[in-house]
């Protein structure tokens, strides 16, 4: 790790450990662990990030939680456009100086929006983004790769840094210890898979976890079933892990014996618990759910 500023790609100079700094000290920002931040400031790491992130030339990248800038500045050189939606006012402001400054050639491809990720729609963003890369906050990563997948269309791919706990529990399949709602959810609009660990040291101040990347890409829709029923069904099954599903169902179907008679209905074995189930499986209970 070093702590000159290094170059990617053309016209892109990179944070490095003491650029960050200064940038902080300069802004009077001190991260906090209410928006769950952690500055990356370790040029390689955002470099393979970018890398495996497989971006084209058309592509239009939304980067939610950019801080200070380090990954951003690493993304202008591989993409059409860049939209950073930034909750921070004080990092919102600096962040287009910060590129003209460092990435003068690239900086009109780069657009901030001062917005909650939480509360972004298709309308709110100046264009319609085709790939997620992030360093996401830990505290609302899978709500906020779930809310963006559900309002942003256009979003084909993605590829998001998060706890490492996390990673595995939105990358498991069924019979893993860790599959659960995220797992099925995500499961829901695209395949996931873990894109290799992080080391905690890339980051200012250093975590008390490490981290991990995942990578997915959304497939075609699955079902037409109605995706609140589905999700309620969802909840349900994990709500109570060591329940079998006519007993963990029981409240969500209105009771055990209406819950045995939708699984027997869909082909699931009512002995069964939720962590067995694919997505497919979650997803015929719920068609025989909405023709009751």
């Amino acid at each position: 790790m070093t702590n000159a500023s290094a170059s990617t790609g053309p016209g892109s100079s990179l944070l490095g450990p003491a650029d960050v700094r200064r940038l902080a000290a300069e802004l009077d920002v001190r991260p906090t662990k209410k928006l769950g931040q952690n500055f990356v400031h370790d040029p390689n790491t955002v470099r393979r990030i970018v890398a495996a992130a497989e971006l084209t030339a058309d592509d239009v990248v939304l980067e939610v939680g950019p801080g200070l800038g380090s990954l951003t500045l690493a993304l202008l050189p591989s993409c059409r456009a860049l939209v950073a939606v930034e909750i921070d006012g004080k990092l919102a402001e600096r962040l287009p100086v910060t590129a003209a400054e460092r990435a003068p050639a690239l900086a009109d491809r780069l657009t901030v929006v001062h917005e909650d990720a939480m509360r972004v729609t298709a309308g709110s963003l100046p264009l319609a983004p085709t790939a997620l890369v992030a360093n996401l906050p830990y505290n609302v990563a899978v709500p906020v790769v779930l809310h963006l997948l559900a309002e942003l269309p256009s979003l084909r791919t993605g590829l998001v840094m998060v706890q490492s706990e996390v990673a595995d529990r939105m990358a498991a399949g069924p019979g893993s210890k860790v599959y659960g709602v995220p797992s099925v959810k995500l499961a829901w609009y695209a395949d996931a898979r873990r894109a290799g660990p992080v080391s905690r040291t890339v980051f200012w101040p250093v975590p008390n976890v490490d981290s991990a990347l995942v990578a997915f890409t959304r497939h075609e829709q699955l079902s037409t079933v109605d995706k609140k029923l589905l999700f309620s069904l969802v909840d349900a099954a994990f709500a109570q892990r060591r329940k079998m599903l006519r007993g963990a169902l029981a409240g969500w179907a209105g009771s055990a014996a209406a819950a045995e008679r939708l699984l027997v209905e869909a082909g699931v074995d009512p002995a069964v618990r939720g962590e067995q189930l694919a997505v497919a499986d979650f997803i015929r209970i719920a068609e025989v759910a909405s023709t009751r």
